[in-house]
């Protein structure tokens, strides 16, 4: 699996309640959630988001609740991989459940800028930044994650493979 985009960057902590405002879950539908995606701390982000970016963030992504919401917003905005120096254990839960590529890596954090083009091989865990030309390493994901992943999301997995076992 392979990502490539703009890079879209912010800083540390960056919890559930930002990613997705309480506000809005009233709805579960990914293209409603998606709209109010990362507005309180950047109302112009679901703007500026194309089909494919990269969402970049320092130490503890996704803390706060618990709530599939946020994984799911981020997704159907159109971010293709989020790489941040750490994560809420719950997000990156939720984010591997709703089929949300995950990558961990502080030096691709520290080495990335707003705006970059950067490159993701999940396979390999490389990460390119495009735009400086340099590389670093994450840890790629296990065959179960990547599955997961590839099914967009825990439930799909599940599915398909009961699918399969009926047929």
């Amino acid at each position: 699996m392979k990502f490539q985009g703009a890079a879209h960057k912010y800083g540390r902590d960056i919890d559930t309640d930002v990613i997705i405002p309480a506000r809005y879950l009233n709805t579960s539908i990914p293209e409603e959630l998606a709209k109010h995606c990362m507005e309180d701390l950047d109302p112009e982000f679901v703007k500026k988001v194309q089909p494919g970016d990269i969402l970049v963030a320092e130490e503890n992504f996704g803390c706060g609740s618990s709530r599939e919401h946020a994984p799911i917003s981020i997704k159907a905005a159109g971010v293709s991989v989020v790489i941040a120096k750490s994560y809420a254990r719950i997000f990156y839960r939720n984010a591997i459940n709703t089929g949300l590529p995950i990558m961990e890596s502080a030096e691709a954090v520290a080495g990335i800028s707003n705006g970059d083009k950067v490159e993701v091989d999940a396979d390999t865990g490389l990460i390119m930044n495009l735009t400086t030309g340099a590389t670093y390493q994450a840890q790629p994901f296990p065959p179960f994650i990547k599955e997961i992943i590839e099914k967009g999301g825990l439930i799909e997995m599940v599915k398909d493979k009961l699918a399969a076992q009926s047929s």
